[in-house]
């Protein structure tokens, strides 16, 4: 049987989702909880793996077992076995042919800042702050630049290991909340710190230390050593994961 979850957590206390010796990490805290309820090692594959401080809000994961057990089971037994930063959000059977990832047909990431004078001792692990005023209109006019389908070289990580920098980034907003300017991005799929360095480039348009056409500049460079700073981690969430209907996945919870 395949069972799909969606999984939430909060990245502060994990270094990233991918099983690494002698840290805490999501996927190894997920499966021994798993591995509890079924009564046999299990082994998940997840629609996307985040790095240490990235937030999960509607990453989704599976596995196969030969465990017969009650939805209701694989909800709340794997929620009892693991700490309260990490939770699964809904369970259900999934055809065989379902895979987390390579099912997956777009992925959303939300990238928070936090934009004042202070700091914030509630958000620290929640939020990127920056004292500096930023134009959240500039970094929006700036950011339509990168939609469409591209050659992202200039914003991945330099050790990124994807086959190919082409990706297709359907739609991205930014926005303020009161104090917060919020990034929105959607895409087929994502590079290594993609995102980050995304959000990295809007912020210093967003200060005026370049233009809004800075963006595209560093795009069309083709070249990860030209492009702007890496955006720290903790203001970065993985929102929601896209399958085609006839697998039925529940739409995250309302963050």
């Amino acid at each position: 049987m395949r069972i799909a979850m969606g999984v939430e957590y909060d990245g502060a206390g994990f270094h990233g989702w991918q099983i690494q010796v002698g840290v805490r990490t999501v996927q190894e805290d997920l499966e021994q909880a798993l591995s509890k309820v079924a009564d046999h090692p299990i082994r998940v594959q997840c629609a996307g793996r985040t790095d240490t401080g990235v937030h999960g809000v509607g990453q989704v994961v599976h596995f196969d077992t030969e465990a017969e057990r009650p939805t209701r089971s694989w909800l709340l037994g794997t929620n009892t076995n693991m700490a309260r930063d990490l939770n699964v959000t809904w369970a259900q059977p999934v055809a065989e042919e379902f895979h987390a990832r390579f099912s997956a047909t777009n992925r959303s990431y939300r990238y928070v800042i936090l934009n004042r004078m202070t700091r914030s001792a509630l958000l620290r692990n929640h939020a990127v702050w920056s004292h500096r005023p930023l134009d959240e209109q500039r970094m929006h006019e700036a950011a339509q630049l990168l939609v469409g389908t591209h050659d992202f070289s200039s914003y991945r990580a330099l050790g990124c290991q994807a086959k190919s920098p082409v990706r297709t980034i359907s739609e991205i907003s930014v926005r303020r909340q009161e104090d917060r300017v919020i990034i929105e991005l959607n895409a087929n799929a994502f590079l290594h710190h993609m995102v980050r360095n995304i959000a990295g480039v809007l912020m210093a348009i967003g200060r005026g230390e370049q233009p809004v056409a800075w963006s595209r500049e560093i795009l069309e460079r083709r070249d990860r050593t030209q492009g702007g700073v890496t955006a720290p981690p903790q203001g970065l969430y993985l929102m929601h994961v896209g399958y085609p209907e006839q697998f039925n996945i529940p739409e995250p919870p309302p963050f």
